[in-house]
């Protein structure tokens, strides 16, 4: 078991007092087996009220309704958390899921439908292009080799780069560039395996790494694909590790641009734009 504190800092500074509108966070680790919650607080400025619920993936959301007007909006998690699952390479496939192509069980189809439905659909072309110059279409082909060539081929040729910007690159657009930020890649691992009939969904969260990774931003993105056997299992492709307890999943979604950590808007004069600054810092206390 290790303990890690994560302390994530957001915080937005307006020139003029403005009116904020009702942001969602999406801060709280999302438990399991493998990770527990020992103690979570949130620090938020102006006054406010807060309102928690889950979302129809089980993720806690909080909304964080505002009163007076303000020019700053500041909000601190600290969270500590135990993890457990040292050994992600431990499980066992389903005999009928070993090797692709593989059909998903009938009682599972419904629930897994939304993970198996493409969000770049004008993209399909391209990728099945890029997956049989990859030698990925070349089946039957065992299924944990394919994910796992699909991971280290986008952590090997493409280039990592932090995009400050919101959104989500295209699968289309990160092949083109041949670069993009880790929720670039996830989406475009997350595509790849949904053209193939593999049940995938993007994680957003925390990632406790060496400094000299690739990646090694504390807020990150990965995949998870859904296998027969051992269920969701993770794969960073900025790395192109099998995930493990050094990655901290706060929220999933069938769209790569559903869960940002803190979202929401405010009224103000046209054109003001904030300064936002965000720091992360996720500690193991043992060291």
């Amino acid at each position: 078991m290790r303990r890690l504190n994560i302390a994530h800092v957001t915080e937005y500074r307006f020139s003029t007092p403005v009116s904020l509108l009702p942001h969602r966070l999406r801060l709280r680790p999302l438990e399991s087996h493998s990770l527990r919650i020992e103690s979570s607080t949130l620090d938020i400025s102006p006054a406010h009220s807060i309102r928690w619920f889950k979302d129809v993936l089980g993720n806690s959301v909080a909304t964080v309704s505002f009163g007076d007007i303000s020019n700053t909006l500041h909000v601190l998690s600290e969270v500590v958390i135990a993890v457990y699952d040292d050994t992600p390479l431990d499980f066992l496939m389903e005999d009928y899921a070993v090797d692709c192509p593989f059909a998903y069980a009938i009682d599972e189809l419904p629930d897994l439908a939304p993970f198996l439905q493409s969000v770049y659909p004008e993209d399909q072309a391209l990728l099945h292009d890029w997956l049989a110059d990859l030698g990925l279409l070349q089946w039957p082909i065992e299924t944990f080799s394919l994910l796992s060539r699909l991971n280290c081929a986008i952590a090997n040729k493409f280039t990592y780069q932090i995009r400050e910007e919101e959104g989500v690159q295209s699968p289309a657009q990160t092949l083109r560039l041949n670069s993009g930020s880790c929720r670039d890649f996830a989406a475009l691992f997350i595509e790849a395996c949904r053209s193939i009939g593999l049940a995938s969904r993007f994680v957003s969260g925390y990632l406790h790494m060496p400094d000299n990774e690739a990646g090694n931003a504390s807020t990150h993105a990965w995949a998870e694909v859904y296998l027969p056997g051992p269920g969701w299992k993770g794969f960073d492709p900025t790395s192109g590790l099998i995930t493990g307890n050094q990655h901290i999943p706060v929220a999933v979604a069938r769209h790569p641009e559903a869960v940002p950590p803190v979202s929401g808007s405010f009224i103000g004069p046209a054109g003001l734009l904030p300064a936002l600054m965000v720091s992360v810092r996720v500690s193991d206390p043992g060291l």
